[in-house]
């Protein structure tokens, strides 16, 4: 099983207000929502260039304005690291952004490291040095995926639980088997689906939850794909980034008038998704309604 750790870039976005309520139970209190976030992914690339690999990094951070209510600061910034390996570095890589960030913009920071790894020894909390008389020590909040309740996150109204529990899900891979696991994520799908969030935030989740946890088995990742088309045709909740994707392309050719277009459009986007993502040959034939011989021969060439 893959796990694509490079969609928390746009996941935390998506569902960021539920992050602050997420780790702090008084954030009606704290943070100014009527305000809206800032997201300095430009300004933290500066600092430390990004990895080129996007679609399997090591680590993804974030760095965001937020305004409060308190205090004399009207603003300050939250940084989020999501840590998906043991890294003996790493928390001071996290004392480093902190003196970074800091020394750029002069505002109180708050800290974050989600830790999605499945080492259960791996849990750094604080940067510590000693020498001669001189000291320091940086403590940073953390977050083990590893070690939360599922139950609890299932039963919680906030939709990053429903983020949190997909990676907790992800980390059962090799304790349970292909058939629980394609359950499961059914059984997730439904869940979400049945919670009162917007429109948005369902279909923001959905997607991570489609593709975050990919199966080992094209034949279950074709299965997943179709219980979900069912489910959410049902439910007419919200439509998918990839269902959004299809039916445009479909009104272009369309708008052409051809049957031949619409042919030459779909294999197109069949050759873009080889190119462009990391989707299996499964998944591929899946959303573009075209067999997997086909997308096997459009990769060999």
């Amino acid at each position: 099983m893959k796990r694509d750790d490079s969609l928390w870039k746009a996941i935390l976005e998506d569902v960021f207000d539920d992050f602050l309520r997420f780790f702090f139970k008084n954030a009606e209190e704290l943070f100014d929502f009527e305000q809206p976030f800032e997201f300095l992914d430009k300004e933290l690339e500066q600092l430390f260039p990004i990895d080129p690999d996007d679609f399997s990094p090591k680590y993804v951070d974030k760095l965001v304005k937020v305004f409060t209510k308190q205090g004399e600061e009207q603003w300050i910034l939250v940084h989020i690291e999501v840590q998906g390996k043991t890294d003996k570095g790493f928390a001071e890589r996290m004392f480093q952004y902190f003196y970074r960030i800091y020394d750029k913009y002069q505002r109180p920071i708050t800290a974050f490291a989600i830790l999605t790894d499945g080492n259960k020894r791996f849990h750094p909390k604080h940067f510590e040095q000693r020498y001669l008389g001189t000291s320091l020590q940086y403590n940073f909040n953390t977050y083990k995926v590893l070690e939360q309740d599922a139950t609890i996150l299932a039963e919680s109204n906030n939709p990053f639980a429903m983020v949190i529990l997909t990676v907790w899900m992800a980390l059962k891979k090799g304790k349970i088997s292909e058939d629980e696991l394609l359950s499961e994520k059914i059984s997730l799908a439904k869940r979400l689906l049945v919670k009162q969030f917007s429109k948005g935030k369902i279909r923001a989740l959905m997607n991570f939850l489609k593709l975050y946890i990919r199966f080992s088995s094209s034949e279950k990742s074709v299965n997943f794909e179709q219980k979900i088309e069912i489910l959410t045709n049902k439910t007419k909740k919200t439509m998918g980034i990839e269902e959004f994707v299809l039916n445009r392309a479909e009104r272009i050719g369309e708008k052409r008038g051809e049957k031949r277009g619409e042919n030459t459009q779909k294999l197109k986007f069949v050759k873009s998704l080889i190119t462009q993502t990391d989707f299996d040959d499964a998944k591929i034939a899946a959303l573009t309604a075209v067999d997997v011989a086909t997308v096997q021969r459009l990769r060999k060439q």
